[in-house]
């Protein structure tokens, strides 16, 4: 609770450091204001100095505190040695150390030798996505193996002490948090592992100039946090949604959905939105702002509770980037609405502009688990009321 971070101590930190004018202070407020942030985020204790420590060493300490506590709640659920581990992944937008964030993981936990390491950067919310989609790929490969994904960003190196509001938007958006999943392909997992990966499907528009000048100018817009979208960004946004979603639907839905798309498409009449929830019942959705979770909800046609876990983790939590979608299937699986057979679809969005969809599906029945004593809702998943 000491990281905690409302938006009234933030608001005089960043006063009392008489480096932002009047107007900065002003639309950092709003940010927060309009955003659907909550007072219980956190940040690294960093950024709680005044003024902010940025230096290279203390965000290396930044990571120790992010990513061992994961690691080590990963190590104790799954009961597997730091030795058996043989595919790490770790997720990093903006922090890219030498050594490297995957070696200070290696190093603590004295990791084989032939441990294969891979760190993403420069992929912001979608690394989480392609972080599954590299360790699913090697598991492909490499038999009887496992493979740690641990996202999570060093956001004290991305603390900005001027004017231009696409920067200052990065001092009041991302919030202190952290994730390690845990993928394998050894058959006795089958017993005790929750999920099954069904699809992975991952569309890129960084090729379309328009699209990725938009995404270069992403941050600059407003609509991010909550406020109205400039055409051009929205424009490569709903493009690069629709261009995933299609692509998904080719693979998961139903033939008579295909087909009802087909005909509306080729008869050129109003745009036909595939019934999703014929073949999923929950969604993971993006959480960089509580515009874009309803915007995405209203184009899907999703129900108030189907949208439930991404607007109370940007709340909660704040937006986490790749970490955000594990927090989102925590919430919902401490609220005991995930059940054996029910599928997941986890849509993920970066910078580039980039898109991704997971689909998991449930192994077993997670009703005996103790997750909600033990997940990130622990303490606050009883007062969240059901939409």
């Amino acid at each position: 609770m000491r990281y905690r971070a409302p938006s009234s101590g933030f608001l005089e930190n960043a006063t009392v450091l008489k480096i932002f004018d009047e107007a900065s202070i002003s639309f950092m407020a709003k940010v927060m204001a309009v955003g659907g942030y909550g007072e219980e985020t956190y940040l690294p204790p960093l950024l709680h100095y005044i003024p902010p420590r940025t230096r290279n060493q203390d965000s290396i300490q930044e990571a120790h505190m992010l990513y061992f506590p994961v690691m080590d709640d990963l190590l104790n659920k799954t009961n597997i040695s730091p030795l058996e581990i043989d595919i790490l992944i770790v997720n990093c937008s903006g922090f890219c150390p030498a050594p490297s964030l995957s070696s200070i993981i290696v190093n603590r936990y004295t990791m084989r030798s032939d441990v294969k390491t891979f760190n993403l950067s420069g992929m912001g919310c979608s690394a989480g996505s392609i972080g599954i989609n590299v360790a699913r790929n090697l598991l492909q490969v490499h038999k009887n193996s496992y493979a740690v994904i641990v996202s999570g960003e060093i956001i004290s190196t991305g603390w900005y002490s001027g004017k231009d509001r696409s920067k200052l938007l990065l001092n009041c958006s991302f919030r202190m948090g952290s994730s390690a999943v845990l993928l394998t392909n050894r058959k006795a997992a089958k017993e005790t592992s929750k999920y099954k990966i069904m699809h992975v499907v991952r569309t890129q528009t960084a090729s379309d100039d328009k699209a990725y000048n938009a995404a270069i100018r992403k941050e600059d817009s407003e609509g991010i946090t909550g406020f109205s979208l400039d055409r051009q960004l929205f424009q490569s946004v709903a493009e690069s949604l629709h261009a995933n979603i299609t692509a998904l639907g080719a693979v998961v839905l139903p033939l008579h959905e295909k087909i009802c798309y087909v005909v509306v498409s080729l008869l050129k009449k109003d745009v036909y939105i595939p019934n999703f929830g014929s073949v999923v019942q929950h969604y993971c959705l993006p959480s960089s702002g509580l515009g874009l979770i309803r915007e995405i909800g209203k184009g899907l046609k999703l129900k108030g509770k189907e949208t439930e876990g991404a607007a109370v983790t940007l709340h909660r939590f704040g937006n986490l980037s790749a970490a955000s979608w594990w927090y989102q299937m925590a919430y919902i699986e401490a609220k005991e609405r995930v059940k054996k057979g029910d599928r997941v679809w986890q849509l993920w969005m970066g910078s580039g502009i980039k898109c991704a969809s997971v689909v998991l599906e449930c192994l077993r029945s997670l009703d005996g688990d103790d997750e909600k004593k033990k997940g990130p809702w622990f303490d606050c998943v009883d007062p969240l009321p059901d939409c």
